[in-house]
């Protein structure tokens, strides 16, 4: 029984919603996978965000009219689709669906379009090879990490630097005031001796 008009408005307005939260969709040809396959890719694809959607081709091209950034979709759309449809975490995403690929051997990657660009294999390959989005998080946290010690490290080190400093500063002034005690002495002994002079002159 085929599919009310209702029904396909439904399928049209969830193909929407689904690629307004997307970044990346993927298309890939699906002839020859079992339910419990396409279970299996979907189950694959749950961790990272993405979504599997099987549906044809003319609903899909009704989805994405008006759609600047999907528009190149429109050459992707024949034979049997399935499409995978990525919110962020596109590298997992693409490792799910391949990781899916070498256990059947079924699908073919037919192509994909992110921010308005049309995507071949190869493309996709090459974002599969960038860090997931836990791999990111893990280099991000170490980075914070590897700052925070150094900052830590500083700290600790300007108690050390400070103390130092005071010290050196004490020193010096231990030093002046000495030279300065040695000069009053000095000055003291010249006075004495002045007046000892005055007294020898005045007994004469």
């Amino acid at each position: 029984m085929g599919r009310t008009l209702e029904n396909k408005k439904e399928i049209v307005a969830d193909l929407k919603e689904t690629l307004s939260e997307s970044t990346l969709a993927l298309v890939i040809e699906y002839q020859g996978l079992t339910v419990a396959e396409i279970t299996d890719l979907r189950r694959r694809l749950r961790p990272s965000g993405a979504v599997c959607k099987v549906t044809k081709n003319t609903l899909m091209g009704i989805a994405i009219e008006g759609e600047e950034k999907w528009q190149p979709l429109s050459e992707l759309l024949k034979g049997s689709s399935a499409f995978l449809l990525v919110k962020e975490d596109f590298s997992s995403a693409i490792k799910a669906y391949q990781d899916f690929q070498k256990a059947t051997k079924k699908t073919e990657l037919r192509g994909g379009v992110m921010e308005g660009r049309l995507l071949k294999e190869p493309d996709v390959k090459a974002l599969g090879d960038l860090p997931s989005k836990e791999q990111l998080i893990a280099q991000i946290a170490g980075a914070i990490n590897a700052l925070a010690t150094k900052i830590a490290v500083g700290i600790n080190e300007v108690p050390g630097s400070l103390a130092r400093a005071l010290q050196a500063v004490a020193d010096q002034e231990q030093s002046g005031g000495s030279t300065e005690t040695a000069a009053v002495q000095d000055s003291s002994t010249e006075t004495a001796t002045e007046a000892d002079s005055s007294t020898e002159t005045a007994a004469e």
